[in-house]
């Protein structure tokens, strides 16, 4: 998992705040002793292969840009999020960013961080409402419009198909599966689509995913709304007999969603067919990126950026920078239109995780 004058009063309040404050104590940079901003990352759980990797790229990104770095981890808990928000005010940071899983509950704790002239960079999610100085995310719509048109041409519009979503809480979650379901509705109306709410959870996932193909064995598509259904996913089809190559006719096309470096694997084992590529390492990077540039007075508008991405205006007051995050597939093609990246493709950040 891309106006102005709200970003830029708020941006104008906190560079005031930080020359008073360089002006009162003769410090010589917002937030460090020694003279490197400050700033804060949660990482929102521990738990995937994704969010270990954003985790791992994150200290590089910070070292790069030149900021002093605070984390702490809410372990997919709301509640912990806002008490490690807390933390990072106590600590002076001058920026702080998160990827809230719960994107509604989130709001007051965004609303005490503006009243303190924090800025927030959102990694991953979007805020449903109020304002944080940027979104750092993929077009998570997308996500489902690509695996929709991958599984639509491999079914060549006929047949069933299970959906393993994540959690409809979220934002992603919610956009993933409104964007998969209408991209079927339209293009493919002869292929029946059983979705199954999985709370992010591999082992629910597991269950239904189970019980649909008890129900249903002639299911013959499965998009996981994430790498975090991987694992039980494979071994439900294992256990029916059904984790045979893309050449057999009892082959089950599955598209996941993340670009791990264990999908790429099962893509070139032929025991997955696609993945949606969600970037970790520029998750990490642009999250940062946007921090320093609150912290330095910088604004941003709607358009094209230097980095292959798009900065969208999500609603007044909120920029959301949608990073490129591609199909991949194991020959590289075309499918419903939509192009794809081969599997061992080198720009791919799951090819680069050392």
């Amino acid at each position: 998992m891309r106006v102005r004058h709200a970003l830029c009063s708020a941006v104008t309040a906190l560079s005031a705040l930080a020359l008073l404050s360089a002006c009162g104590s003769g410090a010589t940079s917002a937030g460090s002793s020694s003279g490197t901003p400050l700033v804060g990352v949660d990482y929102p759980r521990s738990d995937t292969d994704f969010w270990n990797s954003y985790i791992k790229y994150t200290p590089q990104s910070a070292k790069e840009l030149g900021l002093e770095l605070k984390t702490t981890n809410s372990q997919n808990d709301v509640a912990k999020l806002t008490a490690n928000a807390q933390t990072f005010i106590s600590q002076g940071v001058k920026g702080v960013a998160m990827a809230p899983q719960d994107t509604a509950a989130i709001a007051p704790t965004l609303a005490q961080m503006e009243a303190k002239h924090i800025p927030v960079v959102t990694v991953d999610t979007r805020p449903d409402t109020g304002k944080v100085y940027m979104v750092v995310r993929a077009d998570n719509r997308a996500y489902g419009e690509k695996a929709c048109r991958f599984l639509g041409t491999k079914l060549g519009g006929e047949g069933k198909v299970a959906m393993l979503q994540g959690d409809l809480s979220s934002i992603n979650g919610r956009d993933r599966t409104e964007a998969f379901n209408a991209c079927m509705k339209k293009n493919y109306p002869g292929i029946k689509v059983f979705g199954e709410a999985t709370n992010w959870d591999g082992a629910v996932a597991a269950q239904k995913l189970q019980t649909d193909l008890t129900a249903n064995p002639d299911i013959k598509g499965i998009y996981m709304q994430s790498s975090f259904a991987l694992s039980g996913s494979l071994q439900v089809l294992k256990q029916k007999g059904l984790l045979v190559g893309p050449k057999d006719k009892k082959h089950v096309f599955v598209v996941s969603n993340d670009g791990i470096p264990e999908e790429l694997k099962d893509i070139a084992a032929g025991e997955i067919d696609a993945t949606v590529s969600q970037p970790a390492d520029l998750y990490a990077k642009y999250a940062l990126y946007y921090l320093k540039a609150a912290i330095d007075g910088k604004t941003f508008k709607p358009g094209k950026t230097d980095h292959d991405s798009t900065i969208i205006q999500v609603r007044d007051g909120l920029l959301e920078d949608q990073l490129s995050a591609p199909l991949v597939t194991a020959d590289g093609g075309t499918y419903g239109g939509v192009p794809s990246l081969k599997g061992d493709d080198k720009s791919l950040w799951g090819n680069n995780l050392g």
